[in-house]
């Protein structure tokens, strides 16, 4: 089957299918709170067992470390929830859960979920790129850069610059920044984002030793880091995927064939926050995590998007050009 076709193909079509996933869009309060209770609190408590571990055994350590940074996805993917307001009904509730887990994952709350919002708006469209995507040229647009460009973007769309580094500059130092485009409120919350997790270094600095907590915490944000930007890339950078020009875009049309289906193993669709479904997501975003695999199963037309496996990702790497005439991603070997 054609990826890039769905059943759901004219705007009657759109209409009705934006109005049926309505019922899954209302969040159970309970749910919301045993999430929280079921991440938040391994979370905590795998930070108590690290400390411990390392004066028992550095095996058991890097083990830890990996649940820790997969906890930490996940408590991204709840902060991802609240800016959308799927998480609770409350407003008030989704702003300071997703504060407080915006701290935790070196986010600030309004300067990042401004940037997604718009990222939600305008994805798949090749005239509006730039807000909270991965940089992609077209084919025609590399060509016609000078050399002192290319390169620069050859080297930002390799995996080691991309994951290895800019997973760390991404949470580090730009969550870190205000720009001259930022409102007060937005410049605000990173102020208290910044102090919030200097007071954290401090205090957990003089608890169990500044150079410990140093390491610990770099090493589960740069882990938990990779993922996400991983995820992130896999959502709308892979085969069969759909780019247009404005004066083609549509909200539905481009959430189905621009937005991919990454199936995971059970336990990695628990830790990622069921973000793979991430068709649904952009048809419906206040759909919270926890109603997307139900959603999915009773709806065809999201089956009819073939998923994205491990392998398949691999080869999504190699994709960093958009090719208009073939209306497809290409690889820099291709011209």
């Amino acid at each position: 089957m054609d990826t890039k076709k769905t059943q759901a193909s004219t705007p009657n079509q759109w209409e009705d299918f934006i109005r049926k996933s309505a019922r899954y869009q209302h969040p159970d309060r309970l749910k919301s709170i045993w999430q929280i209770v079921n991440t938040f609190v391994p979370y905590i408590g795998i930070w108590i067992l690290l400390v411990y571990s390392l004066s028992v055994s550095l095996v058991l350590t890097a083990f830890l470390l990996i649940i820790a940074a997969g906890l930490l996805v996940r408590l991204f993917i709840i902060f991802h929830d609240c800016g959308h307001g799927s998480f609770f009904k409350s407003q008030k509730a989704n702003r300071y859960t997703g504060m407080v887990f915006g701290i935790l994952a070196f986010t600030p709350y309004d300067k990042w979920h401004s940037s997604h919002m718009k990222h939600h708006a305008t994805v798949g469209n090749l005239d509006k790129r730039g807000a909270g995507d991965v940089w992609t040229m077209t084919k025609e647009e590399y060509l016609a850069s000078s050399r002192k460009k290319r390169l620069y973007y050859r080297l930002y769309r390799h995996p080691i610059t991309m994951f290895g580094i800019g997973s760390l500059y991404v949470f580090l130092i730009q969550n870190r920044l205000t720009g001259e485009w930022m409102t007060r409120k937005q410049k605000n919350n990173v102020y208290l984002t910044n102090i919030t997790l200097l007071l954290i270094f401090v205090g957990m600095g003089l608890s169990i030793g500044f150079l410990t907590y140093l390491v610990l915490q770099l090493l589960i944000l740069y882990l938990a880091a990779i993922v996400g930007l991983w995820l992130f890339y896999l959502q709308h950078q892979y085969e069969n995927v759909t780019w247009v020009r404005d004066k083609d875009w549509n909200f539905i049309k481009l959430a189905l064939e621009g937005s991919s289906f990454v199936k995971f193993p059970r336990l990695l669709q628990w830790f990622s926050g069921n973000i793979g479904f991430h068709h649904i997501h952009h048809i419906n975003a206040r759909i919270p995590n926890y109603n997307l695999p139900k959603c999915y199963a009773e709806n065809q037309i999201f089956k009819e998007v073939t998923p994205v496996t491990f392998i398949s990702s691999l080869r999504t790497l190699r994709l960093r050009l958009w090719d208009e005439k073939l209306q497809k991603l290409i690889g820099f070997q291709e011209i």
